[in-house]
């Protein structure tokens, strides 16, 4: 479980640093956002999958992309040294996580 959220925060901090409109403070608060984010998607994350089911099934899962974004918006109103500047910015992020923590998972795992 700490190596998941290590690997998450790493993504956190990579996108952060590659994608304008987000800021970050540190790699420490990468590490915070990580935890936050974690929680708040074991706690709200699969209320919100069972809650738009025919959606996931509609697009084949791709609606989670939306699901993730709205937990990072969260994320991002809880973390005071942890902003993104707008919705799509959010949206790009989340994606954008998503696929370099499938990365960082892949080769390190």
């Amino acid at each position: 479980m700490i190596w998941n959220i290590i690997l998450l925060s790493l993504s956190v901090f990579i996108v952060a640093n590659v994608l304008p409109g987000i800021y970050i403070k540190s790699y420490w608060t990468a590490f915070v956002v990580a935890i936050v984010y974690s929680i708040v998607s074991f706690f709200t994350g699969w209320l919100l999958i069972i809650l738009t089911l025919p959606f996931m099934l509609i697009t084949f899962g791709l609606f989670k992309f939306v699901i993730n974004a709205f937990l990072l918006f969260i994320t991002d109103k809880l973390i005071e040294d942890f902003k993104i500047k707008d919705g799509i910015t959010t949206f790009v992020a989340a994606l954008c996580i998503s696929i370099v923590d499938s990365m960082l998972r892949w080769i390190f795992c």
